[in-house]
């Protein structure tokens, strides 16, 4: 019987949710899919064809049982699907949002391979959870026996909240500790809201603090309160504080010129009704202007999108590289293109004009031999460049990590050549004793399942060590 609600996908044609159009949702930070209904998304997951050896599995970073929900969803059983879903993500909703699932799970599918439009993975895991939280399958966490020992995280992004989220359901007493005076890092404010909602972050924000876990807020970690102190507060620390040093650009300081982060956490505290004196003075807010956002990653992509629906006057973004080698989603340059974003493939910033910035001077570049990681090096086009008229340059090139040791004035924490935290692979374990690392800060920037993956691992590798250490106290 079950077999017959599957296999579908040479009857079925692959379906997303509907998309708003254009001039309807540039002109609110709303998210711009809508939801699936119950029967169609059960059509949808009807399409999986249940392979022998799943590669939608296999390249999600948390390693989903995707075919196992799929086939739930399909036969109607959603609320075990939510539970198979949960059981390897913590935040299986905001996953479905922002995932790149053309490069991941969709990407490799296998009837996308042949010819048939992969299964529609992200809005169907994007559905179930969703529908668990309207019919009340999502429950507080409640641990079956309340432990001594006490965790302090650092940083309350998607890995610092994954790990909070696995110790706190094995009864250990965490507190998280964050700059900000919300928690969820860059899924509150560095993603805007018509990719991530921000109620869908609070919700499960709110069900941590119900859950027990004890947020400090507005701290930062070596002024308001030192490693030091943290590190002897509990009996294991969890740094996950996510990379947030913008990579710069040369003589990149005259007015009008900013960074990416700095602009996207602006626009974001406006959604939450806060007040922005930078953004209401103009500086960040891009209404009547000429934006040019420069890089290639899906957070430039965020950035030329926010702009758009802020009322600036035209937007650009300068790549180095061509469409097909640029690193961020597809599907998002295709909705950003929708949404009147114009790219200049093969460009590059060779200085600014003005003070405030007047202009962008615009290297032509084009594609060469592969560099080390394999991709076409880029080089400059002589006596090709021009200016590109600006009144707002948006730096999206990256971020780097901070110096720790010195920022925090801790002795022995090892970090790489990358100033990424030196940690094990498996565990996150550092050159600390009980202190452990995981997400962009041992990775380098990277995308939100890798940090919920390395958060998973590491709450794990803790467990472990308090067993060992109270075993040992015990003998």
């Amino acid at each position: 019987m079950a077999g017959q609600k599957m296999l579908k996908f040479t009857a079925v044609e692959r379906d997303m949710p509907e998309k708003r159009p254009p001039n309807l949702r540039k002109e609110d930070f709303g998210e711009i899919y809508a939801q699936y209904a119950r029967d169609k998304a059960a059509e949808q997951a009807s399409r999986c064809s249940q392979c022998g050896v799943p590669y939608c599995q296999t390249h999600c970073p948390l390693h989903n049982n995707i075919p196992d929900w799929l086939r739930l969803t399909a036969e109607g059983r959603l609320q075990e699907a939510y539970e198979i879903s949960q059981a390897t993500n913590t935040f299986p909703e905001i996953c479905g949002r922002i995932c790149p699932q053309d490069r991941l799970c969709e990407g490799n599918c296998v009837i996308e391979q042949s010819g048939h439009g992969t299964v529609t993975i992200g809005s169907v895991e994007k559905y179930i959870t969703d529908t668990a939280f309207a019919e009340g399958w999502v429950k507080p966490i409640q641990p079956h026996v309340e432990r001594s020992e006490t965790v302090g995280i650092i940083g309350a992004g998607p890995g610092g909240l994954a790990a909070a989220d696995m110790l706190r359901r094995q009864g250990v007493q965490v507190t998280v500790y964050d700059r900000y005076d919300r928690g969820g890092g860059l899924l509150t404010y560095g993603i805007p809201g018509f990719k991530l909602e921000k109620d869908v972050v609070m919700q499960r924000m709110t069900q941590l603090e119900d859950g027990g876990v004890q947020f400090v807020l507005n701290c930062e970690v070596g002024e308001d309160l030192s490693f030091d102190a943290i590190r002897g507060k509990h009996d294991a620390v969890l740094i996950a504080t996510g990379v947030y040093k913008t990579r710069d650009l040369p003589d990149s300081f005259a007015d009008g010129i900013v960074s990416a982060i700095d602009y996207l956490t602006a626009s974001n505290r406006k959604s939450f009704g806060d007040d922005v004196p930078e953004f209401d003075n103009g500086e960040l807010n891009a209404v009547g202007k000429r934006v040019v956002v420069i890089g290639g990653g899906d957070t430039a992509m965020d950035c030329v999108r926010t702009a758009v629906r802020q009322g600036a006057d035209s937007v650009k973004c300068l790549y180095r590289r061509d469409r097909a080698n640029m690193p961020g989603s597809q599907r998002e340059v295709q909705n950003a293109e929708e949404e009147g974003v114009e790219f200049v493939w093969l460009s590059a910033p060779a200085g600014f004009e003005g003070d405030p910035a007047t202009g962008v001077k615009v290297q032509k570049m084009r594609l060469g031999a592969p560099d080390a990681t394999g991709r076409q090096s880029p080089e400059v086009i002589e006596g090709a460049d021009y200016v590109e008229g600006a009144d707002l340059v948006i730096k999206a090139l990256g971020f780097e990590p901070e110096d720790l040791p010195k920022l925090w004035g801790v002795d022995g924490l090892e970090v790489t050549r990358w100033g990424t935290v030196k940690a094990d692979f498996g565990t996150g374990a550092t050159s600390l004793e009980g202190v452990y690392a995981a997400g962009d800060i041992v990775r380098g920037a990277s995308l939100v399942v890798w940090a919920i993956r390395d958060g998973r691992d590491a709450a794990t590798a803790i467990l472990e060590y308090l067993g060992q250490a109270a075993t040992v106290a015990a003998e």
